[in-house]
């Protein structure tokens, strides 16, 4: 069945595909397939939804038959390959399709039919080979097509037909082979002569120059129009079959009428002879056939020829007189009076500028009798008056097409009042008399359309009572007055297509009390009004409002819904408005159309459809919003939640670029839905199971990814009855390229346990991104100080046990205070043989300015920092200060030194949050403003200064005296506190935990008291 033989094709196509070898153990994965409707497809065909037996394959640039036919089901009953590119027909090409009924391989490249070639189509009735490059038809390539009834062969380049190339079609009846280069009739006769159905052949526009005998006697249609058979060599007796009855001679350039005589026409029927330069008198005096079954279109004839042709036309009823293309300028009075009766009369395609009242033309019996005039692609320039002329009570039909006709003159047609179809299309038609339709009161189809109208006058209609189709598409018309259309109480079809209608009144439509069918595309239309169909609210079934200028910029009507009285309509197109579409669906724009069937939306540019815009339409059941090239993105959910008989719905090159799960719920019996040239790139699962009618699903030119989320369309597109179009072909979009097939890409990795891994990969890389700001802000010095340390350890420039320092000290200061540093501080200490680092003096030129900080403290030491209130508010006093500082907590060694030269309250050092920790938790030295007091600070300051951790315990036991900092931190000597003043420290201590704590931390001052009596660099109480 259809299912195994797409199977198939499923498992040939993606063996066909390069699969990269595993490079781990096999992980076998179970794909889930959600239950409801499974798809097929097929590579190049499409199946036809309302008819399973009709394939189509049409435009598909196939060169080869297998590939083409390959995957198709055995119960395929029409095949279409027209139009590609296919050269040959190999054998038993065909042979899996047995019931094929109908073969269409016109409009190809085909230039040899391989014998066998459709081999097992047994139940073959039609095939057409028309349009193709084959010259020779050899024998054997028909076998076994016994059913087969109609064969088209025109349009190739056949020079040569093999005697057994038709030899096994018995039930032949139609044989077409127009169009070759066939030369002569008897190679065909003979290929043909068995054929005992065969009912009509047809042999025109190719080479044939000579006939011959051998046709067979069954034939009763022979064409052989448009080749060279001017001296009809070969004519004998036993050419025309004896069951001929009819013979297409024309344009063959036969110019002499005994010629016609060898042929035996007296059976025919029917004889064409246009084209030729034959004189009508002379081939009814000399061929033999009966006048009543020659058709003179096309020869010559003149106004006696014609007399003559009407005495020798005698006898019963004539059904049709045919008088086409014979160069009539003019018909007098009383031309046709000598023919017998006429049932028909066609003189089309003559030059007749003036034909007058017909009834003229002809006698009494013979107006009795007529029923159809045909005058049409003639010079007509008007329609006068036949007021008073013969009346033709049984004429119905009048055509009057095609001809020159610019005014309808009052009473144009009081002659014919009988009319029940008069046709006055394609004319230059510019006015309309009141009275030019009077009295056609069994008219029932007018055409006026493709003329040059521009009002329709009130009244124009009033005597049409029993009209029911009025067509005036393509006019100028530009306003329906009130009235117009009084009287026409039968009218069911209106068509007003094509004008130039801008506005519609409330009345346009009075008097239409039957009107089913309104056709106004392709007007002018600005708006569209409720009050205007409001007339014909309860006959209107269809109305067309195509290709107007309806524009709504807001999703809000500023009047009443325009449908809400149509309550039968049952098709309403709207598509195409111009120039740019109507862009937005108001709200309740539908509200009315409760028996609407059918809804035309596309080439609308529609940006905004809103979620209840469908809402009234229940019984709706086509639905088009194709082109709609605003780009909608995507539907809103439950757009078409009320349309549960929607059968048909095409969103074809819609825009979307995504379709949620709500979207098609409740569309339970939707059978086709064309998505093709969207910007999909995922389906959601739910269309598998929300859509359990679904036959027919279009997704070409979507960019469908090979994602996980598309990871349930390959099992849902390996089995099932509905069909998707080209399925086979549809590639990876942006992930996969065109080397993996969408059906069959590998899905195993999306049914890993991924979660863990992915969380142990993020949440580290989430935690990082939370502390790397609050680091940043808490600690910018801090971070970049531990950079540039890592730089010096990198470089190998810090080494512990091998340390040689430059500077004993590096002397940190503000440029406020620098003079009391140059005059006071380095003449003191440099006296002392220290060697001082200064800013000014020693930093090296070109240098960042961090980077001199660090070897400046790094190569010193000890750091003596200088603080006042400049000093605190500097920003590289700071950075120093900081630095020195780290250097203590990671060396362990006191190399900072603090020398207050002001008095600063702890409440000012608060807003220095970034210094406050270490002056807080530092012993430090004050600048004396008594001189009396300088000594001794100069003295702490040489002893805190006097050395490193070596040469202090190279000293504890040698010195004696030695004024320093004690081994508590901030305590005055008693033996000398008769030097100071009574209320002032040289050596205070300030300490103070982070917390703000006013040194009540016990844990934390034992530690301070360790660090200062181990590394402040002076004896302690005892040594004092």
């Amino acid at each position: 069945d259809s299912r195994g033989a797409h199977r198939g094709g499923v498992i040939q196509l993606c063996s066909l595909i390069p699969l990269s070898p595993p490079r781990g153990p096999l992980n076998l994965s179970v794909v889930l397939v959600p239950a409801g409707v499974s798809p097929y497809g097929f590579r190049n065909c499409i199946q036809a939804p309302r008819d399973p037996g009709l394939f189509r394959c049409i435009r598909r640039f196939l060169s080869n038959v297998g590939a083409a036919v390959g995957d198709l089901p055995s119960t395929a009953t029409s095949l279409n390959l027209s139009v590609n590119t296919l050269r040959q027909v190999p054998p038993h090409a065909f042979a899996h399709l047995p019931r094929l009924y109908t073969l269409d391989l016109s409009c190809n490249q085909l230039e040899l039919l391989a014998p066998k070639a459709f081999w097992g189509l047994s139940a073959l009735a039609h095939l057409d080979l028309a349009h193709n490059n084959m010259s020779v038809l050899a024998a054997g390539v028909f076998t076994q097509l016994g059913n087969l009834s109609t064969l088209r062969l025109d349009h190739n380049p056949l020079q040569k037909v093999d005697p057994g190339a038709f030899q096994t079609l018995a039930a032949l009846s139609t044989l077409r082979l127009r169009g070759g280069r066939l030369s002569a009739l008897e190679p065909v006769a003979a290929a043909v002569k068995n054929l005992t159905h065969l009912d009509l052949l047809d042999l025109c526009g190719n080479m044939l120059s000579t006939l011959g005998p051998g046709l067979p006697p069954t034939l009763r249609v022979l064409h052989l129009c448009n080749n060279s058979l001017g001296t009809l060599s070969g004519a004998t007796p036993g050419v025309i079959p004896p069951g001929l009855r009819e013979l297409d001679l024309s344009y063959n350039n036969i110019s002499d009428p005994e010629l016609l005589a060898r042929l035996c026409l007296h059976n025919l029927t029917y004889l064409h002879l246009a084209g030729n330069p034959l004189n009508v008198v002379q081939v009814l005096r000399t061929a033999g056939v009966s006048p009543r079954h020659v058709d003179v279109s096309g020869l010559q004839v003149g106004i006696e020829d014609l007399k003559y042709l009407c005495q020798q036309l005698t006898g019963p009823l004539l059904q049709r007189l045919q008088l086409q293309r014979l160069e009539l300028k003019a018909m007098p009075n009383g031309s046709l009076a000598s023919c017998p009766e006429l049932g028909a009369l066609d003189v089309s395609g003559n030059r007749l500028r003036y034909l007058g009242c017909i009834g003229r033309l002809l006698n009494e019996a013979q107006r009795a009798t007529l029923g159809e005039l045909v005058a049409e692609h003639n010079l007509l320039q008007r329609l006068p008056s036949c007021k008073g002329t013969p009346v033709l009570h049984q004429l119905h039909n009048v055509s009057l097409r095609f001809n020159r006709i610019l005014v309808a003159g009052a009473g144009a047609f009081d002659n014919t009042p009988a009319l029940r179809q008069l046709r006055l299309d394609v004319n230059g038609l510019a006015r309309l008399h009141r009275a030019a339709l009077r009295g056609l009161r069994d008219l029932r189809h007018l055409r006026l359309d493709n003329n040059l109208l521009t009002d329709l006058l009130p009244g124009s209609f009033a005597d049409l009572q029993q009209l029911e189709d009025l067509n005036l598409r393509n006019n100028r018309v530009a306003v329906l007055f009130p009235g117009a259309f009084k009287g026409l109480d039968h009218l069911k079809i209106l068509d007003l297509g094509g004008n130039n209608l801008r506005y519609l009144a409330p009345k346009a439509f009075q008097g239409l009390l039957q009107l089913s069918r309104l056709y106004l595309d392709r007007n002018r239309l600005l708006e569209v009004r409720a009050d205007t169909f409001q007339l014909v609210q309860g006959t209107l079934g269809v109305l067309d409002l195509s290709a107007n200028e309806l524009h709504y910029p807001s999703r809000h009507l500023q009047q009443l819904p325009p449908f809400r009285y149509l309550h039968n309509l049952y098709d309403l197109k709207l598509q195409a408005q111009q120039p740019y579409g109507m862009h937005v669906v108001p709200q309740h724009f539908f509200q009315g159309l409760t028996a609407l069937r059918s809804l035309y939306l596309s080439q609308n540019s529609l940006s905004a459809i809103p979620a209840d815009a469908f809402d009234d339409l229940a019984q709706l059941q086509y639905l088009t919003l194709a082109d709609s090239n605003g780009g909608m993105g995507h539907l809103p959910a439950g757009i078409f939640k009320n349309l549960s008989k929607l059968r048909s719905l095409n969103l074809e090159s819609a825009g979307l670029r995504s379709l949620g799960p709500e979207v098609f719920g409740n569309l339970t019996q939707l059978k086709e839905l064309r998505l093709a040239k969207n910007e999909l790139r995922a389906l959601d699962v739910t269309l598998a199971t929300s859509l359990p009618a679904l036959r027919y699903l279009d997704l070409r030119k979507c960019p469908l990814s090979c994602s996980c989320a598309n990871a349930w369309l390959p099992g849902w597109l390996a089995r099932g009855p509905v069909q998707v179009v080209y399925l086979y072909n549809y590639t990876c979009g942006e992930m996969g390229g065109a080397s993996v097939y969408l059906h069959c890409f590998d899905t195993h990795v999306c049914y890993l346990d991924m979660g863990r891994y992915l969380f142990a990969g993020t949440a580290p890389a989430v935690l990082l991104l939370l502390v790397l700001p609050l680091l940043h802000h808490r600690g910018y010095w801090r971070l970049r100080y531990q950079l540039f340390l890592l730089r010096a350890w990198a470089r190998g420039r810090w080494r512990r046990e091998q340390r040689r320092y430059t500077y004993d000290t590096f002397v940190s200061y503000n440029s406020g205070d620098e003079r009391w540093v140059l005059e006071e501080l380095v003449p003191e200490l440099e006296r002392g043989a220290l060697r001082l680092c200064l800013h000014h003096r020693d930093f090296c030129p070109g240098r960042a300015i961090v980077d001199n900080i660090v070897d400046a403290v790094y190569n010193s030491r000890h750091t003596v920092c200088v603080v006042s209130r400049g000093y605190l508010r500097s920003e590289w006093c700071s950075l120093e200060i900081q630095m020195a500082s780290y250097r203590l907590f990671d060396e362990l060694r006191d190399v900072l030194v603090l020398i207050f030269l002001e008095d600063i309250p702890e409440a000012e050092l608060s807003a220095f949050h970034r210094m406050r920790h270490v002056l807080l938790r530092r012993t430090h030295l004050r600048w004396p403003p008594e001189p009396p007091a300088r000594p001794l600070f100069w003295a702490k300051l040489r002893c805190a200064l006097s050395g490193g951790e070596e040469e202090d315990r190279e000293r504890e036991g040698r010195e004696e005296g030695c004024p320093g900092i004690s081994g508590i931190p901030g305590e005055v000597l008693p033996q000398e506190s008769h030097l100071l003043p009574q209320n002032h420290h040289f050596l205070s201590r300030e300490c103070a935990l982070w917390s703000g704590n006013d040194g009540s931390n016990e844990e934390e001052e034992k530690e301070e008291r360790r660090m200062g009596g181990r590394e402040g660099g002076c004896p302690d109480r005892a040594a004092l």
